[in-house]
Parts: C-alpha cells; structure tokens; sequence
C-alpha cells in the first residue's frame, strides 16, 4: 500500500443530499459551505433546457463529481419511479450520459437494479449487455460509468453486486474502458476486508460517495453524516488515501422527510441546504484528520 498523500482532500455534495432545494440554491449552497464539488442529480435539472443551469455551475468554480441519472440503473430499482422494460431503461441512459457529459462529470452512476422475477443468469446477461451499450454512449461522450454496489444487509433487493470483488467482477465482463466502479461508504463499510479490497480494486474506482450507516437503520434513506454513525470512516479514507485516490469525496445523504414514506423525525432533508452543506462538511473534514490515527494503528506503527 502507497504512503498516506499530503494532497488535501476534494470534497463534494451529491444534490440527493440536500432533496428539497433547487438547483441553483444547491451551488450557492454548496460554494458558500467551502465544497470543492457537485454531484449532479439529472432530477434536479428539470426539463431543461441546461443552459442556466450551466452558467450557474461555470459561475460558481465548483468541479463536477459523480453524476445520477434520471433512471440510473439497467433492472428497475424499488421504490423509484422509471420503466419496468430494460431496453427503455437503456435508452434513457443513453440520453442522460449526453446531457449530463456537458456538466463533465467526473462519472455517471449506474446500478445494476436486482433480479427480480428474473432468472440470475437472465438478469445478469441484460446487465452486461445493456453497460455495453451504456458504455458505447459513454465512450462517445468523454465521459466514464461508474457502477455502484449496493448495501446488501437487511435493505430491499436492489442490485446483482453488493461487494468491490462482485463489481470488479462484472466490469470485467462488461470489458470497457469506460466502465469503473462508484464507492459508497453506507454502501460497502460492512464488507468483510474492505480495507484490502480497496487496495486491491483502487484502480477501478471512478467515484467516491461518503455518508454513515446509522445502527439500528430505520431503512435505506436513513443515512447520517460522516463520524456520526457505525461505520469507520477515518480508516476507510486513509484506505482510500493510501490507495492512491485522488478524486472527490462526495457528501451523499438520504435522510427520509416523508418523500419515500418514512418522515424521520429527525430527518437530514428537512434541514436549509446552506446548514446541511456546512455540517457536511464539518464532518467530513473531522474524520479526514483522524485517518492518519486510523492507518497508523492499521499498520501497527506507534
């Protein structure tokens, strides 16, 4: 494993993150709260057209980091709204990879959505298939995938991979270039030997989403931010650090405030996207200055 970086970290927000807010309030927000960068939500676009919203952006002198599609999986996804027919769910990917590459993302997210009442087989050949034509569009448009493993204990069945070694697997046979994998801490702290997974697929990685799990979960818009949960956070980013990523680190919060059903009392997403950006990223950076501990004491260093 390479030496801890002395590069400061990248910092982002993914615009789930902060639901209620519109577009332009998320980048005033985002900017004023000291982010280095936005995670693009298509949803937050509208209809378009994209121009202001591209003004605003160019404005602002914030990066681009890991974009969401407006349908952004191959197999339909529980509990969010697109179709049911994989060829349409490829079309619509095919369209948001051209608008979303004008925000040059650094990646676009894509899941792979769950078997269903599908055969495993059946489900995982439509996957392949479809990141081939997805990554063709994206080839085309200068932009990179980045497929998402899912959280796999006790949530809803959402994907074919729930692991780093799982999506290195299918990314390998998708076989593109343009094809990497999206990390997500809520996602993935639970995984046994993350910590070496991490080293071992670092060069696959496209993107980097940070959140906390939070234990008991009430479900999987019950996300809090980063140190205030069950996960390791100062270890998983000095293995992120060490590994040698040095993209953004992406604030990524679902906290439900009745918009999937839940209404958390103490939801996340009923906060001003001002107070939630700044305590973002406050948490972030705290956990950031306890990696060095974390790797040290993972080292056996004194």
């Amino acid at each position: 494993m390479s030496r801890e970086s002395q590069r400061p970290p990248r910092f982002a927000i993914s615009q789930v993150s902060t639901l209620a807010a519109g577009f332009a309030d998320d980048v005033r927000a985002y900017a004023a709260a000291g982010a280095d960068g936005i995670g693009i939500w298509e949803l937050k676009l509208g209809d378009g057209p994209d121009g202001r919203a591209l003004e605003q952006l160019a404005a602002s002198g914030l990066g681009s980091s890991s974009a969401v599609p407006a349908v952004p999986s191959i197999l339909p996804l529980p509990l969010l709204p697109g179709p049911d027919d994989p060829r349409q769910r490829i079309a619509s990917l095919q369209a948001s990879v051209h608008r979303l590459a004008a925000f040059r993302p650094a990646a676009i997210v894509c899941l792979t959505g769950p078997a269903g009442g599908r055969d495993p087989d059946e489900a995982r050949g439509l996957v392949v298939d479809g990141l081939r034509e997805v990554a063709a569009e994206a080839g085309r448009a200068g932009v990179r995938l980045a497929v998402e493993p899912f959280q796999r204990e006790g949530i809803e069945d959402w994907s074919l991979v729930n692991t780093l070694d799982e999506a290195a697997e299918l990314v390998d046979e998708v076989g593109s270039p343009a094809v990497g994998i999206q990390f997500d801490v809520w996602h993935l702290w639970n995984t046994p030997d993350l910590l070496e997974e991490i080293e071992r697929h670092a060069p696959l990685l496209a993107g980097v989403h940070v959140g906390d799990w939070r234990e008991p979960t009430r479900g999987w818009a019950d996300r809090v931010l980063p140190g205030d949960g069950a996960a390791d956070l100062p270890a998983i980013l000095g293995a992120l650090d060490a590994a040698g990523w040095a993209g953004y680190y992406d604030l990524e919060i679902f906290s439900d405030d009745g918009a999937f059903g839940s209404g958390y009392p103490d939801s996340l997403w009923a906060l001003d996207a001002g107070e939630l950006a700044r305590r973002g990223r406050e948490a972030f950076v705290r956990c950031w200055e306890e990696r060095r501990v974390a790797t040290a004491a993972r080292r056996g260093d004194t």
